[in-house]
């Protein structure tokens, strides 16, 4: 999460080699003896998958039931922790009780968010957004909960902030509310949904009065000492991005975007990190500056050392258009990514983006069952019967029917 290489140095220091003669990866001038100054927050939230296994508790305690990890970085724990809540589970907009059409399960009552605060499951972070939104105090939340104050304060803040938006329309919100909501991890899908309006027009909005995200290095050092490598993120919490390390070498070269596969799940896992590091040691080969997107610390192709510039970011529409265009990228690849960055092709299509290899036109034709079949039955391709069904009932008659 520093950036400090940990095990790098452990092993140098087991072969007998002393610390103040280790050299810093990431400044590449310093020695590897020092203290850490840092001017970032960095977020870890797991990733569960229970809701895969009926019969399995979703209870948490010491035994370890997270199937993988997302790791976010901001200036600040309230823009860390939203962005960590969107990565770990993409569909979900940030710190807010989930909606009845979330994928997210809805608490029903007072008692069941009580319950599920006192006694907590994967679902602990919705149920304590829902306290906040009903009026709990931190005090109250504390004695359920046993969580320190100061993260259940940073967390009812959001809530008041979020509280805040809904009382403005996209005409009279004031500029420093929507950088305020921003610097405080808000999404701008977050913002339209409080502001009741489309993601599109908050981005409209926010860029006409300046407000853009500012990229930052990660350094151990706070910018003490020039780092050498290109570990990125973004962040509202400032106001000037910081320079590439590697700039005068690399102007000339064409940029290009790939993205990573986020989160490991049941059906996600490592095959999709080697895509993506074949993938970006190709595009270094062959002359490209190959500028990596994810979110994941598990994953080889978050090493800063991989590939020419690392985005240590959500993989969201919205995000994906910052970074391309604050890198002037000339293409972006989602097919090594898996299910997330391939769902992004059409709306970064629609927004200016290439996309290179498959066109986002027939990424959708294959990944819409629908599409794909009548594909498959216009050019006489045999398939199994199918059906989409909503209700348990029709899966059972549909059982029935098929044998």
């Amino acid at each position: 999460a520093t950036g400090y290489p940990l095990a790098y140095v452990a092993a140098k220091l087991a072969m007998g080699e002393h610390l103040p003669h280790i050299r810093n990866s990431v400044t590449r001038t310093t020695t590897a003896c020092f203290e850490p100054s840092l001017d970032y927050c960095v977020v870890k939230f797991p990733r569960w998958d229970s809701n895969k296994f009926s019969k399995v508790s979703a209870g948490l305690g010491s035994a370890m039931k997270s199937v993988g990890e997302v790791m976010a970085i901001g200036r600040n724990f309230q823009e860390a922790m939203q962005k960590a809540i969107r990565m770990a589970t993409p569909g979900v907009v940030g710190f807010q009780p989930p909606k009845e059409d979330s994928i997210v399960d809805v608490f029903k009552t007072k008692e069941a968010i009580d319950e599920e605060l006192a006694n907590p499951s994967d679902r602990r972070i919705f149920a304590l957004a829902c306290a906040f939104a009903r009026g709990d105090s931190v005090q109250s939340v504390y004695e359920l909960t046993k969580i320190n104050p100061w993260f259940l304060s940073k967390l009812q803040l959001i809530q008041k902030i979020r509280s805040k938006l809904h009382e403005y329309t996209p005409t009279s919100i004031s500029t420093d509310l929507l950088r305020l909501s921003k610097q405080q991890g808000f999404s701008d899908q977050q913002i339209s949904m409080a502001l009741q309006c489309a993601e599109s027009d908050v981005r409209a909005l926010r860029l006409s009065r300046g407000i853009v995200p500012v990229v930052k290095q990660i350094d151990t050092l706070a910018a003490e000492f020039p780092a050498a490598t290109n570990y990125l993120y973004m962040t509202y919490n400032g106001s000037e991005s910081d320079g590439h390390a590697h700039e005068v070498e690399e102007k000339d070269m064409p940029g290009t975007l790939v993205l990573g596969c986020g989160a490991y799940r049941i059906g996600s896992s490592v095959e999709f990190d080697w895509c993506a590091v074949s993938c970006i040691r190709t595009l270094r080969a062959i002359g490209h500056r190959a500028i990596m997107v994810n979110y994941n610390p598990e994953t080889v192709s978050t090493d800063y050392d991989e590939c020419s510039t690392l985005y240590f970011e959500e993989i969201s529409h919205e995000r994906v258009l910052d970074i391309y265009q604050h890198e002037n990228a000339t293409g972006c690849i989602v097919s090594v990514g898996g299910q997330v960055p391939n769902n992004l092709a059409l709306p970064l299509s629609a927004s200016g983006v290439t996309i290179l290899g498959t066109s986002p036109e027939n990424v959708d034709r294959a990944e819409d069952r629908n599409k794909f079949s009548s594909i498959l039955d216009r050019i006489g391709v045999d398939q199994p019967e199918w059906a989409e069904l909503s209700t348990v009932e029709l899966a059972k008659d549909f059982c029935r029917r098929v044998g």
